[in-house]
């Protein structure tokens, strides 16, 4: 399909809404909207997002990308855009509306405590969806019981509030002959190394880019089990959507959190 703009021709891709929810590509779009008002802040030339040209419930109407093949240059672009978006200062985190975690709610609420947003808004509210009692209680007394320790942990070592994309898998970036691309965000406000982590969930997006990133925005001391703790979100949401395998890695993070 193309579209007759004031800048020209355009070619535009429409996705259509298969989520069950009304509003997924209304918030969907939203979140585009912030990323590039971010990449534009923060001066980025090299990352870019879809442009939304309409959108509804029932379907929305954006940029189409011309898949090319990843290269080097392409994934420092994208690191290095990514850290600048990172840097850019923030007010608080969370976020004022709810949004979607690929087929799941993802709630919000805007905060100035990072460590109760992420324990209550982003651990346990994914484990109240887990439908197998036995598993979803176990868990949730781990998160009871060392909730305040956690809390603490993660207030102290988070990096202060950043835009995330929130979903920042390899499936969820794009490249064309030039250029980097977010997709399928789901943005709200946090700790930059969760946005980072996440990368890391399905093999990563390659050297260049994590050499890039770390150029820009060096990684914590703490950053190792962070990145455990924040993938927990990422592998109870798949948990809940697919079962099986995932639940794996979820015994593996609130075995961790046990430890701290």
């Amino acid at each position: 399909m193309v579209l007759q703009i004031d800048s020209g021709v355009v070619a535009v891709y429409t996705k259509k809404n298969e989520t069950g929810y009304a509003d997924a590509l209304i918030r969907e779009a939203e979140g585009l909207e912030l990323l590039r008002d971010a990449l534009e802040t923060a001066g980025v030339t090299g990352v870019r997002v879809p442009r939304v040209y309409s959108v509804s419930e029932e379907r929305m109407e954006m940029t189409a990308i011309a898949p090319h093949r990843q290269t080097d240059e392409l994934l420092a672009r994208l690191g290095d855009g990514l850290a600048a978006v990172h840097g850019l200062p923030q007010t608080c985190y969370g976020l004022a509306m709810d949004n979607y975690i690929g087929l799941n709610p993802q709630k919000n609420r805007e905060t100035d405590n990072w460590g109760a947003f992420f324990v209550d808004y982003r651990l346990a509210y994914q484990v109240s969806l887990i439908k197998d009692a036995s598993t979803r209680t176990r868990f949730m007394k781990v998160l009871e019981s060392r909730r305040q320790i956690l809390v603490d942990w993660l207030n102290e070592h988070s990096l202060g509030p950043s835009l995330l994309h929130g979903d920042l898998w390899s499936g969820n970036a794009m490249f064309d002959d030039d250029t980097a691309w977010l997709i399928d965000p789901a943005v709200y406000y946090g700790d930059s190394e969760a946005d980072l982590a996440m990368t890391e969930m399905f093999g990563g997006f390659g050297p260049a880019f994590y050499e890039a990133y770390r150029h820009a925005r060096p990684l914590s001391d703490e950053y190792g089990s962070k990145r455990e703790i924040y993938n927990l979100y990422h592998f109870l949401n798949h948990y809940n959507l697919f079962g099986g395998w995932y639940l794996g890695p979820c015994e593996k993070g609130f075995a961790l959190i046990n430890r701290l």
